[in-house]
């Protein structure tokens, strides 16, 4: 296989002999290492100087290094490192010039170059060998939504002992071989139309169900756990270019992101999609209620109906008026996609957890959803509702016709 480029992201005013190391590691490896400083210090006298200096860095990201190491401020001087490390580290891999990218450091280390890294596309290898990987908070920050592997070498960077020699070793073997597996290609990469599939634990059946039929038909579904990260990510990647059409099961971080609930996904969630010009298909699985963190609840959750999934998740069944508020949210996001979209509804519950016996099963509230959003919407987005459960084996059905309605 040819040999990759890799970019290495480290600090050579305090990981100098670390970073050179893994820098001849990967070298001996048949790989091509190219050097990002983002030293916001001086380095050493004696230590040879990056291929992207620090102070190209600077400059990419509207500075200088002299205004960098003259000022006190460090998180402005930290988010301009990263800026400007962002846009080179892009251009790179525009130009076709890297394969992956390798990160070394500690907490500050690790979140500068993770910021990075989340800057490039899903698929492109990316490893970030910290001390601090396991450490509470920080994780879930150094991977974000990105496709970043985290290596923790337990031990401190620092001193090239025989200990930390073997960890960056075996990072050096891990990142020759990720960047050696080829980049996803775009749409229809392997001559099937792909879908990307949005999907929870209490719409399983139907999830299931649909890809089960797409797959017969000769797509290829790519499934994404609507919790709040994954929904999100999915979102970057249709605006990859890596899906030919979305079936959103569970949207329900739209509605999240107005209430900050656990689930989620930020203010762009179910608009990648329509900005393409992508078919869709919306379903409304768990819509109809909310996820906050327990910590944060107001005191009139505790006499909302609401579902224990497990001793760690309860949903609390949402408003009337914030039913309302979901649906001008879907309608005003819907309205603007530039593709064609089918909206299909069931009647009897919109999940598993949500069928007649459930203390939160309520269809007449639903049903001022279904009226808002059939209100809000604009000529040419069609509403499908279906007497039945989502889970029930005919929901699935209408879904699969409503995404053969709008792609052969």
């Amino acid at each position: 296989m040819p040999s990759p480029a890799v970019l290495l992201i480290s600090t050579l005013d305090t990981k100098a002999q670390e970073t050179l190391y893994l820098k001849d590691r990967i070298e001996s490896l048949g790989a091509r290492a190219i050097l990002m400083d983002l030293s916001m210090g001086s380095p050493d006298a004696g230590v040879p100087p990056a291929d992207i200096p620090a102070a190209e860095v600077a400059r990419a990201g509207g500075s200088t290094i002299e205004e960098i190491r003259a000022s006190r401020e460090r998180a402005k001087i930290t988010a301009v490192m990263i800026d400007g490390a962002r846009f080179l580290a892009k251009d790179l891999h525009a130009g076709g010039k890297i394969q992956g990218v390798i990160g070394l450091g500690g907490s500050t280390g690790s979140l500068m170059a993770t910021e990075v890294m989340r800057a490039l596309p899903f698929g492109v290898a990316k490893l970030m060998v910290s001390s601090t990987a396991a450490l509470p908070g920080l994780s879930t920050r150094y991977i974000g939504k990105g496709d970043i592997a985290l290596f923790h070498t337990v031990i401190e960077i620092a001193g090239l002992s025989a200990l930390l020699k073997q960890a960056l070793d075996r990072a050096a073997q891990a990142i020759c071989a990720m960047a050696r597996v080829p980049a996803p290609e775009g749409r229809r990469a392997e001559g099937r139309t792909a879908v990307a599939l949005t999907m929870l634990g209490p719409c399983e059946h139907c999830a299931s169900a649909v890809r089960k039929q797409l797959e017969k038909a000769g797509c290829q579904v790519i499934g994404f756990s609507a919790a709040g990260i994954s929904d999100a990510a999915m979102e970057d990647m249709v605006r990859q270019g890596l899906f030919d059409a979305v079936i959103d099961l569970a949207p329900g971080g739209v509605g999240e992101a107005l209430w900050k609930g656990m689930r989620s996904s930020g203010p762009r969630r179910m608009e990648a999609a329509g900005d393409m010009g992508l078919p869709q298909v919306i379903a409304p699985c768990s819509v109809n209620f909310m996820t906050p963190r327990k910590s944060q609840y107001k005191p009139e959750y505790h006499a909302r109906r609401k579902v224990d999934l497990d001793r760690h998740r309860t949903w609390i069944r949402i408003s009337p008026e914030e039913m309302e508020a979901v649906a001008r949210a879907f309608a005003e996001k819907l309205n603007r996609a530039k593709g064609p979209v089918r909206v299909v509804i069931p009647r009897k519950g919109w999940s598993a957890v949500d069928r007649e016996g459930s203390p939160a099963y309520d269809p007449e509230e639903d049903a001022l959803f279904t009226k808002v959003l059939k209100n809000s919407l604009k000529e040419g987005i069609i509403v499908r509702e279906v007497d039945a459960n989502l889970e029930d084996p005919a929901f699935a059905e209408a879904v699969v016709a409503a995404f053969r309605e709008m792609v052969t």
